[in-house]
Order: C-alpha cells, then structure tokens, then sequence
C-alpha cells in the first residue's frame, strides 16, 4: 500500500520510528517532511501531505505534538476525512464508518508502540460502504481544494 506520512517536529521522532515499522511491513511510504526536531508549523505539512491524498487517491498519515492541529488543518479540504485516532478502537471505527483517509497522530501524548498499533488497525479496516456511504459523500464536497 502506498502511503504518505508527514510531521511537524513535535512527532519527528515517532513519525521516523513509524515510518521503520511501515517500510517493514512492506508498505511504500512516502515521506513528505519534516525532516528534523527543528521547529516549523504544522500547517504547512498537513497542506503537503493533503495535495498528495487528493491527487493519488492515498492514504496519508499525519503527526504533530498532539494530533489536533494536523487534524484540523487537514480537514479544511476537500474529499480529505482525518480522523484524529487515540486508540485501536478510534482507527477502526474512522475507516468502517467514515472512510477516513488520514489518520492523525499525537507524538506527545500518544507512546510509539500505541501509534504503531493504531497505524496498523487503520490500515487494516476497510470501509463499511451501505448506509454509511450516503454521509461521507455528503460531506466530501464540502471545503477546498488544495
């Protein structure tokens, strides 16, 4: 699966562990930046990573300290369903019902192993589609594009 990932500084250090754990699960993983603990905004990576998820059709992955502002930020566009995940339960549910195609990340608050696994239950749960399907296209129109 092809996957893009991108962090502010706040997670650069579990979006590098991350990225480890995908490339060895034998995913293609993209990886769009930061490229340090320096400190930048976390805007500017969820708008990168987001023209990405809309041109390719991909699933993205984003971090920051707390995982909110990449979620919000990410949201602001269209055919772009973040869903800030905290558990395996939050990444489950996202993709079944709301066909999330960006899953967001706390670095700060959320330990690297627990990233891992709500990563991998993401990545492993399809979308439910029937009823479901109506209000996600509800939704996909609305916002801009990137």
């Amino acid at each position: 699966m092809k996957i893009h990932i991108a962090s502010d500084h706040a997670a650069f250090n579990e979006k590098t562990e991350l990225l480890g754990h995908l490339r060895r699960a034998n995913h293609e993983v993209v990886d769009l930046g930061t490229h340090s603990a320096e400190s930048t905004n976390y805007p500017e990576w969820a708008k990168k990573l987001v023209e990405k998820v809309q041109k390719e059709k991909t699933v993205g992955i984003l971090l920051c300290g707390s995982g909110i502002g990449v979620s919000m930020t990410a949201n602001r566009y269209q055919d772009i369903r973040a869903a800030l995940c905290r558990d395996e339960d939050d990444a489950k549910m996202s993709r079944l019902h709301n066909d999330a195609n960006v899953l967001c990340l706390s670095g700060r608050k959320t330990p690297v192993e627990k990233i891992k696994a709500i990563t991998d239950t993401f990545l492993a749960t399809p979308f439910e589609g029937g009823r479901h399907k109506a209000r996600v296209d509800q939704f996909n129109s609305l916002g801009e594009k990137a």
